[in-house]
């Protein structure tokens, strides 16, 4: 046998497995496979059902006489309908992931042209992450209100900027107004300035369209922020076993977000060279692609350096925290994360209106105000760039509010 199916089979394996992996039409590309689940940190069980699947797809491929080229996701679809009873979860990802290995070889293959609404947008991406410098979270924000705004002027797909108009712009967003969220409200509007700045920009109309966007009724710093008691959160952080990997990870995750305040993708984006051990420090991809250095305190350095040494599996990743199941990979984005602080909250027997990771942020800002932290000192941890991000944290400042409390008119002194 030779490799790389040999780490998921061994001798003992049926031949016409083996044989059926090695012949043509997909003898090389499922090669390929086998080395990417080896490398994903697949296991040896889940790596062969794979592979015996694939194997079965190669054969039906070379009774029908198709080759490699034909292999698109219609073939795939005929395919699975054709072993309905014998389906099993995950039989539709085995075969994407292979979709994925063939097409990059595909010279005859033709994508369909993108739409002109498509190319707008792909350009004003473009714009914001190489000449504004935008996080990846911010691009995928505006995406959408852009796109909804766009077909919405140009249905018939044959966008022309230099024919919105100010009456156009109105209409979209008192429309959106009646539809989403007051927390919602200031990205539709955000968003679809930032789009008009950027046509004016660049020179594709003629005024800057973005001084005709209203703005949406919404009240600053209406509402308290969303904590947890300190009690709460040391549950929550002590629901895990620490002696199981993932609770060696998440202890480690859970302490950076309550005891440093990072935020969930500031958490995923983490690398291992972003830990500095001689002098504590650890490195902070935030938002805005800024980066900045802040002390590592010695409970979470301890957590991180017991999850790196006894529970983080071995991999290509240079992330800090790994999935715990295949692919061995960084986490895809900040909902991940959110989602383990509510299965730990869960766990911890927590009750909160309130959920996601960013619980632990605003708790460790209000927990900072008692001990006698000023805003600007909390401000400074929590890396804000404007000053009065920080000022709804002083609504939960309840000493210092009854000290400048006008006493209740009839009421007792």
């Amino acid at each position: 046998m030779e490799a790389p199916f040999n780490y998921f089979f061994n001798d003992r394996t049926n031949p016409k497995t083996i044989e059926a992996l090695k012949s043509e039409p997909l003898a090389v590309p499922l090669q390929t496979y086998a080395r990417q689940l080896h490398q994903d940190g697949y296991s040896i069980q889940s790596g062969a059902l794979q592979l015996r699947l694939l194997g079965r797809f190669n054969r039906w491929l070379s009774r029908r006489k198709l080759r490699c080229e034909d292999v698109d996701t219609a073939v795939t679809t005929q395919f699975l309908r054709g072993r309905a009873l014998n389906v099993r979860r995950g039989d539709s990802a085995a075969l994407s992931r292979l979709l994925t290995i063939l097409q990059p070889n595909r010279s005859n293959a033709v994508p369909s042209p993108p739409t002109s609404v498509e190319i707008t947008l792909q350009q004003y991406q473009q714009y914001l992450r190489q000449e504004r410098s935008l996080a990846e979270a911010s691009v995928i924000n505006y995406t959408p209100t852009v796109r909804a705004f766009l077909l919405e002027r140009f249905p018939e797909d044959n966008v022309d900027c230099q024919q919105i108009t100010a009456g156009e712009i109105t209409v979209f967003v008192a429309r959106q107004a009646a539809v989403i969220t007051s927390q919602r409200a200031p990205l539709v509007v955000t968003a679809l300035r930032s789009f008009l700045r950027y046509l004016f920009h660049r020179g594709i109309v003629a005024s800057d369209l973005a001084m005709c966007v209203p703005t949406i009724a919404t009240w600053s710093l209406s509402h308290v922020p969303k904590f947890l008691p300190a009690v709460q959160i040391q549950k929550i952080l002590d629901s895990g076993d620490r002696e199981t990997v993932i609770g060696k990870r998440n202890y480690a995750l859970f302490l950076l977000l309550a005891r440093l305040g990072l935020r969930a993708g500031e958490v995923v984006a983490m690398k291992l060279e972003d830990l500095d051990w001689e002098a504590g420090l650890i490195t902070i991809r935030g938002k805005g692609k800024r980066v900045s250095q802040m002390p590592l305190p010695a409970e979470v350095g301890t957590a991180i350096a017991e999850y790196l040494s006894k529970g983080r599996p071995r991999c290509s990743s240079r992330r800090v925290f790994i999935r715990a199941k295949a692919p061995l990979t960084g986490f895809a984005n900040s909902i991940a994360i959110c989602s383990l602080v509510d299965r730990a909250m869960e766990r911890a027997g927590v009750e909160s209106e309130y959920r996601g990771s960013h619980l632990f942020r605003h708790s460790l800002a209000t927990q900072m105000l008692p001990h006698g932290a000023s805003l600007l000192e909390i401000g400074d941890l929590l890396r804000h760039r404007n000053p009065d991000t920080t000022r709804i944290y002083a609504k939960v400042d309840l000493v210092s509010l009854r000290s400048i409390a006008l006493p209740w008119p009839g009421g007792n002194r």
